[in-house]
């Protein structure tokens, strides 16, 4: 299978994902060492320290011969959770991933974000880098609870095929699914011994208390004790009780579908945001089987027909 380099590639979401459909993740790179730590104690291939904004950050990248270049550029300037300043600084490296790829030319890549990318000129900006790089260009949303993940977690995915068609792998996105969301429940069965847990709010104008038969909300990258003084929400799927909690860091884990024997090392606070940061595994995976689908059909002289989904 293709060789895939990862970029900023954070506790290794992406790089799983692509590894359990078969790929071959060559490297990663990254410039945060907690997430690096975490990275190099579940993957035998490099991760590299390397700031991906400098000016020849794409000569490293190419040293590794990626047919296939996968990668989310942090959001944070993108995000719900922030002020949505697509000009703050982060929004940047998501133009510097453009330019690398622009550079490299790989066959495929993969650019995973924020929904709310959709909403921003940032988008418009790099899509021009891409299109002008000869790249055909398929991008989506994906609800990662209908694709294998016990989670309502909405991002953005974009694959490129150097001198491919805009909207080749559309029906590949959608073809396989899932008919309904998947639920905590789904997915961990009753290992846990809960029938509802707590998950901190952003504010208490907003549900805190799930079910196990529901999916989770987006794993955030912080994860709070109940305080004394929540008030309840009419959302909330039970009244406090004092059989309530929340999950915990490894519960966390097995909700983005890391498996049980990940490692995660470092302090509490980062490991909770490297948690929250991550792309789910199978949401990852997913993706990674839509385009080794699409690239089967070609090779066999098929493709699925956009008229058809």
């Amino acid at each position: 299978m293709m060789r895939v380099v990862d970029l900023f590639s954070g506790c290794g979401g992406l790089s799983l994902g692509f590894q359990l459909a078969g790929y071959d993740v060559a490297a990663a790179f990254d410039n945060w060492r907690p997430t690096m730590d975490i990275y190099s104690k579940n993957f035998k291939h490099p991760v590299i320290d390397l700031d991906l904004s400098s000016g020849g950050a794409y000569e490293r990248v190419a040293e590794f011969g990626p047919e296939i270049i996968i990668g989310g550029p942090p959001c944070q300037d993108f995000s719900s959770a922030g002020k949505r300043n697509e000009d703050g600084g982060r929004g940047s490296l998501t133009v510097a991933f453009a330019k690398i790829i622009q550079k490299i030319k790989p066959r495929y890549f993969l650019m995973e974000n924020v929904d709310r990318i959709i909403k921003t000129k940032k988008l418009i900006d790099v899509i021009e880098i891409f299109s002008n790089a000869g790249f055909g260009l398929s991008y989506t949303v994906l609800d990662a609870s209908f694709c294998g993940v016990p989670q309502q977690r909405k991002r953005f995915m974009m694959i490129g095929e150097r001198n491919g068609n805009n909207d080749a792998l559309m029906p590949y996105f959608q073809k396989n699914l899932s008919k309904r969301p998947m639920t905590v429940r789904d997915y961990v069965g009753d290992a846990w011994g809960i029938e509802h847990y707590y998950r901190h709010p952003r504010n208490y104008s907003r549900r805190a208390i799930y079910s196990m038969d529901e999916p989770s909300a987006t794993i955030r990258g912080v994860n709070r004790p109940i305080p004394k003084g929540y008030p309840g929400h009419n959302c909330d799927s039970c009244k406090i009780t004092e059989e309530i909690r929340p999950l915990t860091t490894k519960e966390r884990a097995q909700i983005q579908t890391f498996p049980a024997d990940f490692i995660f090392v470092g302090n509490k606070t980062n490991v909770e945001q490297i948690i929250g940061n991550a792309v789910p595994v199978n949401l990852a995976k997913y993706v990674a089987n839509c385009l080794k689908e699409y690239l089967s059909d070609k090779n066999s002289g098929k493709t699925l027909n956009n008229a058809l989904f």
